[in-house]
């Protein structure tokens, strides 16, 4: 999933609370969010990682000369997505291969190169994607050791024969996109007991999985708790989760080479292990806000 927030409900609760926040317009996210046309209005996602790296692009253009808003914690990519259609945003940190299959749930490309050249072709007109990062952070199915250990699984083709003695814990909406529940019948023929419905790998699904409360959860690969608690990444083998690559998605109209080339260039410097760093910051016992990680790390590579 990347990355998904919350549950199709909730983002049409969200909707209507944003348009009735903003005035007259139909957009998720009218009136007050709207930005004038010297103006970049980023977006997120609502879990640590999307906001930072938009702390970290609105960094980086601040850095060039370009005046930013922005707006965090929107919701789900169905909130998000027709906002930046609209022109409601203007730029979000994205994640290649969930977005692919919001656009196409017929994808069916698994490589970098592959997801990312597939998802340029079905991008909607006055939407671009830059250039993706290194950096992945993929949507994983995640166990305790325990649980690991008593079913003798190291991918998901192993647990599959008993995920119907299972807890599963995500966000709503994985219920229904190709990668989540759909996914794991269709790949694996693992049908969960019962599904939870959770965050998007934040602290409750985190919190229920330490506490037994569901046995297998949805959790992004870069999260720190996974080797905090010395849990197991399942492996892959069907390729259910496609790449996950990180980029950067622009409503064309605010598009110009300097933009580009300082989003471009934050790309060049993000790789998986540094995000893994940076998130692994964000929880850190001192608790710092996302701008000021932000800020620290494109300092240390020159773009701040």
């Amino acid at each position: 999933m990347k990355r998904t927030v919350v549950g199709l409900v909730t983002a049409a609760v969200a909707v209507l609370g944003l348009s009735a926040c903003g005035g007259s317009s139909g957009s998720p996210l009218s009136g007050s969010w709207s930005s004038s046309s010297t103006t970049i209005t980023i977006g997120s996602g609502n879990f640590p990682e999307s906001e930072l790296l938009a702390q970290i692009y609105a960094g980086a253009l601040r850095a060039n000369g370009i005046t930013v808003k922005t707006h965090l914690d929107i919701g789900s990519r169905e909130v998000y997505f027709p906002a930046l259609k609209d022109g409601s945003i203007n730029l979000i940190p994205e994640y290649t291969g969930t977005l692919l299959q919001y656009l196409n749930k017929d994808a069916t490309q698994v490589s970098s190169t592959d997801v990312y050249s597939a998802l340029k072709q079905v991008l909607p007109s006055g939407i671009t994607a830059l250039n993706m990062a290194a950096a992945q952070d993929s949507d994983a199915i995640v166990v305790t050791k325990a649980t690991a250990q008593k079913y003798h699984a190291t991918s998901i083709a192993d647990l599959a024969p008993n995920c119907g003695k299972l807890t599963f814990g995500g966000p709503p909406e994985l219920q229904k996109r190709p990668d989540g529940l759909p996914g794991f019948k269709k790949n694996y023929n693992c049908v969960f007991g019962t599904f939870k419905s959770l965050d998007a790998g934040g602290p409750l699904t985190v919190g229920a999985l330490k506490k037994g409360n569901v046995q297998a959860a949805d959790i992004f690969t870069t999260d720190s708790s996974i080797a905090a608690n010395g849990w197991v990444v399942l492996t892959d083998p069907k390729n259910n989760f496609a790449a996950q690559n990180v980029v950067p998605i622009i409503n064309s109209a605010k598009n110009n080479p300097t933009v580009t080339a300082a989003l471009n260039a934050v790309q060049a410097k993000l790789d998986t292990v540094t995000l893994a760093k940076l998130d692994a910051t964000l929880a850190g016992d001192s608790h710092p806000d996302t701008a000021t990680v932000a800020g620290d790390w494109l300092k240390s590579v020159g773009l701040g």
